[in-house]
């Protein structure tokens, strides 16, 4: 029987189909594989370190429960993907209610945020504290921003932005056509420069994809930063 901590571990989908066929040791290197990644996804779209941690355990709760629905051969990032998002989804909701009747809803210290490609704008290396400072708080307006996006805006501009995944990945992850993506990212990307002007930011975030790219395509990056594909967990 293969060692997963000493065989070099296969492709995503292997794993996923090696899972499902009962091998379960390989589920260890699977969650490992995207433990950063994810994790990061997570914590920008709920917005609290806590909680992305509780919705990533459920996300590959449910990857384990849901391995025979899997399709042997189907890529395994999207899939993935759509469970996080969905677990995600469910998280905010629960909290939501949960809100309600709490004295204090706010939803996480935006202090303790890692800076977001957004945010990132013309950032040379080596900054002063004071840059630093002014870098954290820019953040914090750039998170701000990105919340007050409808959740269908904010999903696209996240899982294309902010994670990287192409065209057709993010159309797999929330189950739409690759040109619903485009449109629905054209819009995130217009509604924050209208969020992130009333708010007084500043700066132009770049225009996104153009209609002629290919659909496997990843969007070119705003002008505003970069892209970052993870994030730091605790």
């Amino acid at each position: 029987m293969p060692d997963p901590t000493r065989d070099a571990a296969p492709p995503d989908e292997e794993l996923l189909a090696r899972v499902r066929a009962g091998d379960r040791e390989w589920f260890g290197p699977l969650v490992r594989r995207y433990e950063r990644e994810l994790y990061g996804y997570l914590r920008r779209y709920v917005g609290d370190a806590d909680l992305a941690e509780d919705v990533f355990q459920n996300t590959f709760t449910q990857v384990f429960v849901k391995i025979d629905q899997y399709e042997p051969g189907r890529p395994a990032r999207p899939w993935i993907y759509a469970i996080a998002t969905n677990q995600a989804i469910d998280a905010m909701r629960k909290r939501a209610r949960r809100s309600d009747a709490a004295a204090d809803p706010t939803g996480g210290d935006p202090a303790d945020a890692d800076p977001k490609p957004l945010a990132e704008l013309a950032a040379a290396p080596g900054p002063s504290p004071h840059e630093q400072a002014d870098r954290a708080e820019e953040a914090g307006r750039v998170r701000a921003a990105v919340d007050r996006l409808p959740d269908l805006l904010r999903q696209v501009l996240l899982l294309a932005y902010f994670q990287g995944l192409p065209y057709r990945d993010v159309a797999d992850a929330l189950g739409i056509p690759v040109g619903t993506v485009k449109s629905r990212l054209h819009a995130a990307l217009v509604k924050f420069q209208e969020v992130w002007a009333e708010a007084g930011g500043g700066g132009e975030i770049g225009d996104g994809p153009a209609a002629g790219d290919r659909p496997g395509d990843r969007p070119p990056p705003p002008a505003a930063g970069k892209t970052a594909a993870g994030g730091r967990r605790k």
